[in-house]
């Protein structure tokens, strides 16, 4: 089995966010939406299954480049790995800050922007690729001569700090505590759409880099804060929310002169050339004009969605804990049953027309996966997954159906009245 530090730490994190939601229920406070939560985790579980494909290359560059062009090199100890996180929070400040003032950046830690709750949940929803496009930036680290362990748990450590400032749920910390690391306050501010709080508070830790460089900012407690993308992505579609910004990119490069064509992928996001309009500035939200994007759907294919969550939660978690041990065949079938399942689950929550084709297919398709998979890497327990994916596959397709024909009953009946 491979050992995963977040399949650890999942449990911890559902504990979390069960602790917040029930803050938010007794406080009277609207901290989750059903459909936007589950989104923010689907998309947070591509990005670890994307991460295993990434992971193997980003480490052996790092150890390349740390094994033959390290000035020095620093012995792994306590005092190191305090040095690596500073180093590692310094850089992360610049990945962050050009993650917002580049297109090519933006458009892939744009995906952690989209939802328009603030909880834990939204921590989560990292995008596909963005690790693959800022890795570059944090090769002074190996350059310096930090071990990979050390690297290694200074990352980690930087990840998981930055779970908890992801909630409404807690106002200030105390001022000395506010004044040099990051908080649910500051980096609320961060997520706002308001335009005196774009682009501000890019620290992971230490906010000591945004007071330095001139992008922090206070949260005004006298100021509503709306959170989301200036443009709503109005989508719960898991791939689209990774690709969409790239894809408007590319509709607007179509239109512009060679220069501007190269120009527009490292330009600010809303730059435009003179004769497309000029820079395209943030307004000021209009609150009754910016309505949350929710697709509403009937209780059961709710219910049915959040089991298939729970499904791919369950299924991911085994094929990342078994990934070393899966032949590079199954590996390639069980990752595209998960990207299917989580197409799906986005499809359920906008109630589009081709999942009741898409579910069946999956369904079968999962099934004859793991019985063949069985049948030749763990034939003792081959009869056991016969038995058990056949009464899920009986179980999912009726509850699955009785949900579409709720459904269909339900628009006729609308349409009829």
């Amino acid at each position: 089995m491979q050992p995963v530090y977040i399949l650890y730490v999942i449990p911890f994190f559902f504990l979390l966010m069960g602790i917040e939601w029930l803050y938010g229920y007794l406080k009277k406070q609207h901290l989750y939406r059903l459909n936007d939560s589950v989104n923010n985790l689907v998309i947070g579980i591509g990005n670890q299954l994307f991460g295993l494909l990434f992971k193997g290359l980003l480490l052996a560059i790092y150890v390349w480049v740390y094994d033959h062009f390290a000035f020095f090199k620093i012995p792994a100890t306590w005092w190191s790995f305090l040095l690596a996180l500073v180093a590692f929070d310094f850089l992360f400040y610049w990945a962050h800050r050009w993650g917002h003032e580049l297109n090519i950046f933006w458009g892939a830690h744009y995906v952690h922007h989209q939802s328009e709750e603030y909880n834990l949940s939204v921590a989560l929803r990292q995008s596909w690729f963005h690790n693959l496009l800022a890795f570059p930036i944090f090769l002074p680290i190996p350059l310096l001569g930090f071990a990979p362990l050390t690297f290694g748990a200074a990352a980690i450590v930087h990840t998981l700090y930055q779970f908890w400032i992801h909630t409404k749920a807690i106002n200030k910390m105390p001022a000395w505590f506010e004044f040099w690391l990051n908080t649910p306050s500051h980096h609320r501010v961060h997520h706002a759409v308001n335009p005196k709080y774009l682009d501000k508070n890019h620290a992971g830790v230490l906010m000591i880099w945004d007071r330095l460089f001139g992008t922090f900012q206070e949260e005004e407690e006298d100021k509503e804060i709306f959170y989301g993308i200036t443009t709503q992505l109005q989508s719960w579609n898991p791939a689209w929310a990774n690709f969409e910004y790239y894809v408007e990119v590319l509709k607007k490069v179509a239109g512009m002169k060679w220069a501007d064509k190269l120009r527009m992928f490292y330009a600010r996001p809303g730059w435009l050339p003179k004769y497309m309009g000029g820079f395209q500035s943030v307004k000021e939200v209009d609150k009754d004009k910016r309505l949350k994007y929710d697709a509403d759907t009937n209780v059961y294919f709710k219910i049915y969605g959040v089991i298939q969550f729970f499904v791919l939660l369950w299924g991911t978690v085994q094929y990342m804990a078994y990934y070393s041990e899966i032949s590079p065949f199954y590996k390639a079938v069980f990752f595209a049953l998960l990207l299917i399942t989580m197409l799906i689950i986005g499809g359920i929550f906008e109630k589009k027309r081709w999942i009741v084709y898409a579910e069946y297919v999956r369904l079968a398709l999962a099934m004859i996966s793991l019985n063949t998979f069985y049948y030749f890497w763990y034939l003792n327990w081959f009869n056991v997954m016969a038995i058990a994916s056949a009464i899920a596959f009986v179980c999912f397709v009726a509850f699955f159906t009785y949900s579409y024909l709720n459904a269909t009953k339900k628009a006729e009946t609308v349409s009829a009245e």
